[in-house]
């Protein structure tokens, strides 16, 4: 007749195993948000330059409206003001 003793060992490392699963998940996700969040940060500010740059050469309606939906401006002065600083 065999005897055996089950050992709390084996919870513990099955528990440790899923919490380094979990927090290995969790930082995975917060680096891939920050990403996306920067890598929109710099498709704005690129969509921002070639307008202006479109802007100077080309100054039509449907450039001031991508200007004002993307720098949040409203005049065209200030939208002018901002493409002077951007082109720089």
């Amino acid at each position: 007749m065999k005897f055996e003793l089950k050992t709390e060992n084996e919870n513990y490392s099955k528990s440790f195993s899923k919490f380094f699963v979990i927090v290995f998940f969790l930082t995975l996700i917060i680096i891939l948000c920050d990403v996306a969040l920067k890598l929109g940060i710099i498709s704005r500010n690129h969509q921002i330059e070639h307008n202006c740059r479109l802007l100077s050469i080309e100054k039509s309606k449907p450039q001031f409206k991508k200007l004002s939906r993307l720098s949040n401006l409203k005049s065209k002065q200030q939208i002018w003001e901002f493409c002077r600083e951007v082109i720089k």
